[in-house]
């Protein structure tokens, strides 16, 4: 090397400690909920899932807060979603209602599993490119607290899920094909959390974690459960606006033209000789 070149500098080797360790902890929960769920414990296994959720929320924001966002981070935090939000869900469920379904028990795990995977590779690949205001198809996060609420609401309502496993087959299905679907669902992420809101806004989220305190099972369950169905609502409400629209201005199109064949027919009748 001469002393006029200058030495390159060679990417580190190493990886960011915090935003990689929350991903881990999440990671650790998705695995013990489906230990918890071979065991039996299908409340901890239930709620281990909603810590993962938590875990993942903040792995990200950590991450930008910090400057420690990784290309190696976004594939970690992928890989750990699938585990915790795909795989670990539908063993729980599996292990709650569909053992006893046979065939379609397993199928109806492996769907939402496969669906959620896919959900995951369409995301990352149209990161830059999608409309951020609107997730297309139900986020992986979202399926997953609708499988787990439904069995920690089980649980806590002492309801025995293998007598309702065909139905919560069916529900384990529609939530992996919502995940691949084009349906499309507020995302949030146009929300400013640190701009000024009115008071009562406040009142209201007080309002909502002294609910879940309460009650968690209702709560999540139920949360969930309407954001899933806010989808299908939203996409049929705009077609139906796209609709209308399209109507207005065919008739609009067709006053036009009207107009415009009567003032020709006035013009006729003006030029002919009297």
């Amino acid at each position: 090397m001469t002393q006029n070149e200058v030495p390159k500098k060679t990417p580190g080797r190493g990886i960011y400690l915090l935003p990689n360790l929350l991903t881990t902890a999440g990671l650790f929960a998705g695995f013990y909920a489906v230990v918890a769920s071979m065991k039996g414990q299908f409340e901890p296994a239930a709620i281990a899932i909603f810590i993962a959720m938590i875990m993942d929320g903040l792995d990200g924001r950590v991450a930008r807060m910090t400057g420690t966002q990784s290309d190696f981070g976004a594939e970690y935090d992928s890989m750990a979603d699938i585990v915790s939000f795909g795989i670990a869900p539908a063993l729980v469920t599996y292990n709650w209602a569909l053992a006893d379904q046979g065939k379609l028990g397993w199928l109806a795990a492996f769907v939402f599993v496969a669906g959620g995977a896919l959900r995951l590779a369409r995301f990352n690949t149209q990161i830059g490119i999608a409309d951020k205001k609107y997730f297309q198809g139900l986020a992986i996060p979202s399926a997953a607290a609708i499988l787990a609420g439904m069995v920690w609401l089980g649980v806590d309502l002492s309801v025995d899920g293998k007598v309702y496993g065909f139905w919560i087959s069916i529900v384990t299905i529609l939530l992996g094909l919502a995940m691949v679907s084009n349906l499309r669902y507020y995302s949030f992420k146009e929300v400013n959390w640190r701009g000024k809101v009115p008071f009562i806004a406040v009142l209201v989220i007080v309002l909502v974690f002294v609910l879940i305190a309460y009650q968690p099972p209702v709560v999540l369950f139920t949360v969930f459960g309407g954001y899933a169905l806010s989808g299908p609502i939203m996409t049929l409400w705009q077609k139906r606006n796209l609709m209308l629209r399209r109507q207005k201005r065919v008739k609009s199109v067709d006053v036009e033209e009207s107009v415009a064949e009567s003032s020709n027919g006035v013009e006729e009748e003006e030029t002919k000789p009297s």
